[in-house]
């Protein structure tokens, strides 16, 4: 007989270091492999999913394991098959910050055996032999069970090899759900997934990498913004608004069911340079200039303008908000005018020429002459980057948390990943929203370094194709672990061609778009709700009038105004969790490419909210077609007539089976937002 030969530690035939049979594969959530944290929400269970799987036809056992980044005791939650090899557990979030997690997973032998011994009992089979290779594998697993455990396993197997059990008490025993006050099952499958230990055990447990997720509020998940410059709140015109003038106009934003107030940048506004109306280089008296150029002789970043009021008003502001459930969003802009203090204090902060000024902000070929950009990366970067993390936390400290951030793809990202973290880890709260109409490697980059939110494409996604390929994209890849997009219809610098040409149907629809589709959207006000839609010029994008460059006075009374209707989805979607979310979204097919129809669906305890919407993007005909529900995915009977309540014009329907007609004229109401239940379930919902 030959004797095996000896082979050496770094022989690529070495025999391996475990005996584990067990593969786990494709981890979610996960970002770059585990280097950059998933995004999650507090109150909201985290999903976890993995294809787990081995050899041959053993039953597997398998767990996720996870703990908050402060604590060092871990907890577990069994995962439960979906088919095909995956396996899914839900982990409670109940705290902001990190959340760490791993998989662990073993053949379970004992459950394999008892799963072989009830095939062989139905099929009358002898299993004599069995119960004694059953009493082995609980001696086995007890060695390693909990104290408490393993006196419970060991009378167990005791009782089994004595004398006076017969076959029929063993197999009972054995094969039984529950033995006095304990689950077997649940007994055996803890101890092996906690215990095992040793390279010599065969059945060792594969454990995963270890995978991160970070908290943050529900208000990171689900929200409606409103934007809006308070310089253009006074009731008289041409009178510069002031903190107390938003004051007065929080019930009206309230009323409308926003849940963020943005306020473009509240700082002093620089002299030198300043562009006037439409953005023209020449400025005249009375021109207030652009909020983004910031600072002046009376103060940078921490400062607010005069003309509004002081920090105490502010204060002011902040709390009468709250005290409405609006919280105050801030604009981040990290650039400065020429007339701010920095300029001076600090002139290795900024980019210099050869001729020793100071360059410009450029875009070529477009040129900002009334702001200066910072140097990120100067010789005094750790000084500037400190600054700046002063100027958020200064902030913080008068109660802004909500913070939407201007051109972030513009400055590094290591220093966005550097300030995030530092704001976290004090403020765990705090939300940041990235305005970067930029190339989507680059947007996918900042919100995976820690941006709560992103502003997206969706402005410029009109035909149905569109939609549905970036929603899918959105919502169906692995991006949405980690980027949770913001839909804006239009902001200050964004006029679409649609809701130029589009009349009263576009601002309709494209704003159900944006609230239904995502589950964070916001809109520029009043501009969007007065239907604002004058271009500079012919082919732009920028307002006739641009709020940016003058004081505008809005007629909020206006009888066209769109508020009414803003309220009214604002109020479906608090109303309606299924909103809430963006990972249900299915899109169900309509034999018209003028209309789109999509769905969301969320279990909750009062049953299934179910969310149909179907939307005319034909801003100037009606438009009609078949629509084809995939009712089980709905959780409908498809033999079972249901009922739709229209909640956007209180229409009631019934319908039977998957193909039902819809017609949608935009010279009333170019959308259906349907509540959808069973017949006599009441389809109102949440």
């Amino acid at each position: 007989m030959s004797t095996p030969r000896s082979l050496s530690r770094t022989d690529p035939r070495s025999l391996p270091h475990t005996l584990s049979r067990v593969v786990i594969e494709n981890i979610r959530p996960q970002v770059d492999a585990g280097q950059r944290p998933a995004k999650a929400i507090v109150g909201d269970g985290q999903s976890v999913e993995a294809d787990i799987f081995s050899d041959g036809h053993d039953v597997i056992r398998c767990e996720v394991r996870y703990r908050h980044e402060l604590s060092t005791k871990w907890s577990s939650e069994l995962m439960s098959p979906l088919g095909n090899d995956r396996w899914r557990a839900t982990i409670p979030i109940e705290s902001l910050g990190g959340h760490h997690f791993m998989i662990r997973a073993c053949v379970d032998r004992f459950a394999t055996w008892r799963r072989d011994v009830d095939k062989r009992l139905e099929s009358h089979q002898d299993v004599s032999e069995e119960y004694v290779v059953g009493a082995q594998l609980l001696h086995d697993v007890g060695r390693r069970a909990k104290s408490k455990e393993r006196r419970w396993i060991s009378d167990l197997v005791d009782q089994l090899t004595s004398h006076s059990t017969t076959l029929d008490d063993a197999v009972g025993v054995l094969v039984a759900e529950n033995t006095g006050s304990h689950t077997l099952r649940e007994a055996m499958s803890s101890a092996r997934l906690s215990h095992l230990t040793g390279l010599s055990d065969p059945e060792l447990c594969v454990t995963s990498e270890t995978y991160c997720v970070t908290a943050e509020p529900a208000l990171a998940r689900f929200g409606a913004w409103y934007e809006m410059f308070p310089r253009s709140t006074a009731p008289a015109p041409l009178r510069h608004g002031t903190f107390a003038d938003v004051v007065a106009r929080l019930d009206y934003v309230s009323s409308m069911g926003f849940d963020v107030l943005y306020l473009p940048p509240i700082h002093p506004i620089g002299r030198s340079g300043r562009k006037g109306r439409n953005g023209s280089t020449t400025c005249d008296e009375g021109d207030p200039g652009s909020p983004w150029a910031i600072g002046s002789l009376e103060g940078g970043h921490t400062a607010v303008h005069p003309d509004l009021g002081t920090l105490e008003d502010f204060d002011v502001l902040v709390a009468e908000a709250n005290s409405r459930g609006l919280a105050i969003a801030l604009d981040l802009a990290f650039q400065t005018s020429p007339d701010h203090p920095w300029v001076t204090d600090h002139p290795e902060w900024f980019y210099r020429l050869p001729n020793g000024s100071i360059r410009y902000a450029e875009n070529p070929p477009k040129r900002y002459e009334d702001i200066y950009p910072l140097r990120f990366d100067g010789t005094e970067w750790r000084f500037l980057w400190q600054a700046l993390l002063d100027v958020v936390e200064f902030w913080i400290s008068h109660g802004v948390t909500t913070f939407r951030v201007d051109n972030p793809h513009t400055k590094p990202f290591a220093f966005w990943e550097w300030l995030i973290a530092s704001v976290k880890a004090e403020c765990p709260q705090a939300i940041f929203l990235s305005e970067a109409f930029t190339r989507p490697r680059v947007m996918e980059e900042l919100a995976k370094i820690g941006f709560s939110q992103s502003y997206t494409y969706f402005s410029w996604r009109s035909t149905k194709w569109e939609i549905e390929e970036y929603m899918t994209e959105l919502t169906r890849t692995e991006k949405s672990d980690y980027f949770r997009p913001n839909f804006w219809p239009n902001t200050p610098d964004i006029l679409t061609a649609e809701l130029q040409q589009g009349g009263q149907a576009a601002f309709l629809s494209r704003l159900v778009l944006a609230a239904t589709l995502s589950s964070n959207y916001g809109i520029y006000g009043p501009a969007y709700e007065l239907q604002e839609h004058l271009p500079r010029t012919i082919d732009s994008e920028e307002y006739l009038l641009s709020e940016k460059y003058e004081l505008r006075s809005w007629n909020l009374q206006d009888s066209r105004s769109l508020a009414p209707f803003v309220g009214e989805v604002n109020a479906i979607r608090r109303a309606h969790p299924a909103l809430h979310y963006n990972h249900t979204l299915r899109f169900h097919p309509i034999d018209n490419d003028q209309l789109i129809a999509y769905s969301k669906d969320l279990p909750t305890s009062e049953g299934r909210d179910v969310i149909l919407v179907v939307v005319n993007l034909d801003h100037s005909f009606a438009q009609s077609g078949w629509l084809n529900l995939d009712l089980a995915a709905l959780g409908l009977d498809p033999l079972a007539p249901y009922e739709l309540h229209d909640l956007l014009t209180d229409a009631h329907y019934t319908w039977s089976g998957p193909r039902n007609f819809v017609k949608l004229d935009p010279q009333s109401v170019p959308c259906h937002v349907f509540s959808v239940a069973p017949s006599g379930g009441g389809a109102d919902g949440a």
